[in-house]
C-alpha cells in the first residue's frame, strides 16, 4: 500500500498529527510515502529543514512534488529569479520517479511563477509523463503525484480556477498511456473521482482523481479533519481522519464518485 500525504505545511504542524504518522508507518506494510505538495508554509529554510527530517523519521522511501506554498512568497526576488532554491537544496529534483512492488509513481512539478496558485502543466512535461507512463511495468498501478487537483465538481467554490492549465490535455493523453490515478493535494479536503466516467477519456479501466486532506496542519479548511489517504494493490483508496480524542487516524469508509 501507499501512504498519500499532502499539505503538511510545515510552520503550521501539528505534533500529535506527527506522532500518529509514525505509528501508523511504524504498524502497518507501507510499500512507500508520497506528498503532493505544500511541504511547508512559507517556504521557509527551518520549515523544509523540519520537513524532511520528519519524512526521513518514517524510514520509508518517500517521493515528493512542490506546491504553490513551496516557493517564496514575500522574498520577490527570489520569488521571480530562483523559486525553487530552498526545495531543491532539501529534496533535489522536483519531478522524481519511485517504484515500488506494486506502484509506479511519478511525480509533476505543476507550480510556476504565474500560474503558483492554479497550475501549468506544459506540452513537454505532457510528452515525457506518456513516454514514462508507456515503458512502466504493465503490472503495475500507475499513479502521477502533482499538487492541484484535475477535477472538482461544479458545486465546489474552488471550480476550476484550482486546476492546472492543459490539465485536461494531459489527462486525455496519460489515460490512454495507461494511468491509473492523480494524487492531488491543495484543497485540504478528501475525495474520489473516477475522471474516466466524468469526461468520457475511453480508458479500459478507472482513472482516479484522488484528493488529500491537509495530514499534519492546523490549517484545516471547512471544519474537516487532518487526514491522508492510503492506496492498496488493487487502487482501492481508503480516507484515513485523525481522531483528537484518541490521537490516531482512524478509518472512514467512502465511495468513489
Amino acid at each position: 500500500m501507499i501512504l498519500h500525504l499532502s499539505d503538511l505545511h510545515f510552520g503550521t504542524e501539528k505534533l500529535a498529527c506527527m506522532a500518529a504518522i509514525r505509528l501508523f508507518c511504524q504498524e502497518q506494510q507501507i510499500e512507500a510515502v508520497v506528498v503532493s505538495g505544500d511541504l511547508t508554509q512559507r517556504a521557509r529554510y527551518i520549515q523544509f529543514h523540519d520537513c524532511k527530517k520528519f519524512l526521513e523519521s518514517l524510514n520509508l522511501p518517500y517521493l515528493v512534488v512542490p506546491g504553490n506554498h513551496d516557493i517564496p512568497l514575500y522574498h520577490v526576488w527570489s520569488r521571480i529569479f530562483s523559486p525553487f532554491t530552498r526545495y531543491k537544496l532539501f529534496f533535489g529534483h522536483m519531478e522524481t520517479t519511485l517504484e515500488t512492488e506494486h506502484f509506479y509513481i511519478i511525480g509533476v512539478n505543476s507550480i510556476r511563477r504565474r500560474y503558483h496558485t492554479r497550475g501549468h502543466i506544459s506540452l513537454e512535461q505532457i510528452q515525457q509523463i506518456d513516454q514514462s507512463l508507456m515503458i512502466a511495468p504493465a503490472d503495475k498501478i500507475k499513479l502521477i503525484v502533482v499538487h492541484q487537483p484535475f477535477y472538482t465538481p461544479p458545486n465546489d467554490s474552488h471550480g476550476v480556477k484550482d486546476c492546472p492549465m492543459l490539465g485536461r490535455m494531459a489527462l486525455e493523453s496519460w489515460s490512454q498511456s495507461g494511468l491509473n490515478g492523480l494524487l492531488h493535494g491543495h484543497l485540504h479536503q478528501s475525495a474520489v473521482y473516477d475522471l474516466n466516467q466524468i469526461y468520457h477519456l475511453g480508458a479500459a479501466h478507472p482513472v482516479l482523481d484522488i484528493h488529500a486532506g491537509t495530514a499534519t496542519s492546523y490549517r484545516l479548511h471547512h471544519g474537516l479533519p487532518n487526514s491522508f489517504n492510503v492506496i492498496h494493490a488493487n487502487a482501492d483508496v481508503q480516507h484515513y481522519y485523525f481522531d483528537e480524542q484518541q490521537k490516531e487516524f482512524v478509518l472512514k469508509e467512502e465511495n468513489v464518485e
